[in-house]
């Protein structure tokens, strides 16, 4: 019995089933998720009318980038490559510079340009005396510098579109500081209510402020302006008073000077480049200027046969 061999028993526990974890549950979450999502858009579009649905068609077809910042679609380039335009290093189609961006800085360098006048103001002796006359403020449309009449002190002879010796000065030293913008400018002349008493009926107030408004375009370029930096000229008379409560004011008789910001400037660009007839004229010799009334402007010198009771 003892040179037996002893028995050798082996016991092997039985391992329970191993626990998954609750992965399967963020897995479902996100399942219900997904779905609860995807029957709220399938009710949403149920119950948009036609216009709400080619709204949201629109907006899937802009990318995120012209959504937020502005900008052509790629389906409105002309350009072969999407969203690029003439020159694909310009900020064209998607990638364009924002309007905000745009008047913003338009803004700023108006403002400098503001502060400029105004500093060479306060440093000439010519152009200090004349401080009161010199208005100068940020419009919608840019930058507009106003140089208005008084009493004591005419910009023009009497009824005409003669330029007064100090008003030609301060032409003459504004000139050659708009060069330093790349904005364009328009310049309208005008008058107060004071109607002629008795002359030519064809020669108003709307000729006179036009025959003024270029009188004094012409001065910005002897002083030094370019003269493919006007984009304008205009007669608007009394039309537009500076003094609403007193028709009959020096004030109102004034030469306006707005250097424009990009938005005005694209649009008075726009306006002329769609006018079929300056496209038929191109190449023939200019007429007389055209005020706002429709008329031709005449010579100045045609008023001297009158005599107005008052100033204009």
């Amino acid at each position: 019995m003892s040179d037996a061999a002893p028995r050798i028993i082996i016991k092997r526990p039985v391992k329970a089933a191993a626990h998954h974890g609750g992965g399967w549950k963020i897995a479902y979450a996100d399942f219900m998720t997904a779905m609860m999502a995807f029957f709220l858009v399938m009710w949403l579009l149920a119950i948009s009318t036609p216009k709400q649905l080619s709204g949201i068609a629109e907006h899937f077809k802009m990318p995120l980038r012209v959504a937020i910042s502005g900008g052509e679609k790629s389906s409105l380039s002309s350009s072969m490559i999407p969203g690029g335009g003439a020159d694909v290093m310009e900020v064209k189609g998607e990638v364009r510079q924002s309007d905000s961006e745009r008047d913003a800085d338009d803004l700023r360098r108006l403002d400098g340009l503001k502060k400029q006048l105004d500093e060479m103001i306060e440093a000439s002796p010519v152009l200090k005396q004349f401080r009161p006359q010199l208005l100068i403020d940020i419009t919608p449309e840019g930058l507009r510098i106003q140089i208005v009449d008084s009493n004591n002190r005419p910009m023009f002879d009497r009824s005409s579109a003669v330029v007064i010796s100090y008003m030609r000065s301060i032409l003459r030293e504004i000139g050659p500081v708009l060069n330093q913008q790349p904005n364009k400018i328009t310049l309208s002349g005008h008058t107060d209510a004071t109607q002629y008493s008795q002359g030519d009926k064809s020669y108003s107030n709307w000729e006179l402020s036009a025959d003024r408004a270029n009188a004094s375009r012409r001065e910005l370029i002897a002083g030094g302006m370019e003269d493919g930096r006007v984009l304008r000229v205009m007669g608007v008379a009394s039309s537009m008073h500076l003094n609403q409560d007193d028709p009959f004011a020096p004030v109102n008789r004034r030469i306006s000077i707005v250097v424009l910001n990009h938005r005005a400037q694209a649009e008075i660009e726009r306006a002329n480049a769609a006018n079929p007839a300056g496209a038929a004229n191109a190449g023939t010799k200019p007429a007389a200027p055209v005020t706002e009334s429709g008329t031709k402007a005449q010579s100045a010198t045609n008023l001297s046969v009158t005599q107005p009771e008052r100033r204009i």
